[in-house]
């Protein structure tokens, strides 16, 4: 028999052994922890992944540049005679290629019976009708820059129209006919003598009547019906014009009133009314352009 002394020893001996047990081994203790999982393969590559057939856009490849605006059309604003030319007979006198012919480079113009002169008007009409077109978007070259110059003469504003390659070339007048005559009235061109300007024949018939049309409703000035060589009420043809007969781009006159007649000189010397004047010249030339 195992005395009570010897069992209670092996109580105590099997006891520390369950305890050191309990305790962890030390590989147990000092074993790495499993190592984090890999990211999943889907979430990795969800931030790049595009739809099937669709190429990556490359950061490296510009933009294309925009198209190039459209130029501004041009057009050319002839306003008749000049305040010098009165006193340069040699100059103005002396003549000049007409296309088939030659005529004096310039005249002086007509005036009202009061005194106000074609060039002051035509100047002052032409500056109006430039401000108009150019606020629409138009690019607007005059062919003379004050009224106290002399000329140009009729050939060189021809050729300023055609070296800028103008959509259209605008020559503004007033008439000096008979006092009973009353109105306004646009040129168109014929065929020159030397055939120069056939091309442009039917563009400045179309201008013409856009003109027409315009300045009768903004001026409320009757077409006139006295000019020699009508078209039609308001519209003449001629082929005498240096200005006409060498255009090589559209091109027109208009004879806004008749000074010399009283209702007509009244309106040309009124500055409202020179405004109404522009406004229809500017209609005419945007209604124009519009359509070509």
């Amino acid at each position: 028999m195992i005395s009570r002394a010897v069992r209670r020893g092996v109580v105590a001996l099997t006891a520390a052994t369950l305890l050191t047990g309990c305790a962890g081994s030390p590989e147990a203790s000092s074993a790495p922890s499993s190592p984090s999982s890999p990211s999943s393969p889907s979430s990795s590559s969800s931030s790049s992944r595009t739809s099937p057939g669709t190429p990556a856009a490359d950061p490296a490849t510009p933009s294309p540049p925009p198209p190039p605006a459209t130029p501004a059309p041009v057009v050319v604003l002839d306003p008749g005679h000049n305040g010098g030319n009165a006193a340069a007979p040699g100059e103005i006198n002396r003549h000049v290629p007409a296309g088939g012919f030659t005529k004096p480079c310039n005249t002086t113009g007509t005036s009202t019976n009061a005194g106000y002169p074609e060039h002051a008007f035509t100047f002052d009409v032409a500056q109006r009708a430039a401000a108009l077109l150019r606020a629409g978007g138009v690019t607007v070259l005059l062919t003379r820059s004050d009224d106290a110059g002399v000329g140009p003469c009729v050939d060189q504003r021809a050729a300023i129209a055609n070296d800028a390659g103008a959509a259209l070339a605008v020559s503004v007048h007033a008439d000096g006919a008979a006092a009973s005559a009353r109105g306004f009235h646009v040129i168109e061109p014929a065929l020159a003598p030397d055939g120069g300007n056939a091309a442009v024949l039917a563009p400045s018939a179309a201008a013409a009547g856009a003109l027409i049309t315009a300045f009768a409703a903004a001026t409320g000035e009757p077409p006139a019906s006295y000019p020699g060589a009508l078209v039609a009420p308001g519209l003449t043809q001629r082929d005498d014009l240096a200005g006409l007969n060498l255009a090589r781009v559209p091109a027109v006159f208009i004879e806004c009133a008749n000074m010399r007649n009283a209702t007509d000189a009244a309106a040309v010397s009124d500055e409202a009314w020179r405004q109404r004047a522009a406004q229809g010249i500017a209609d005419g030339v945007l209604a124009f352009l519009a359509g070509r």
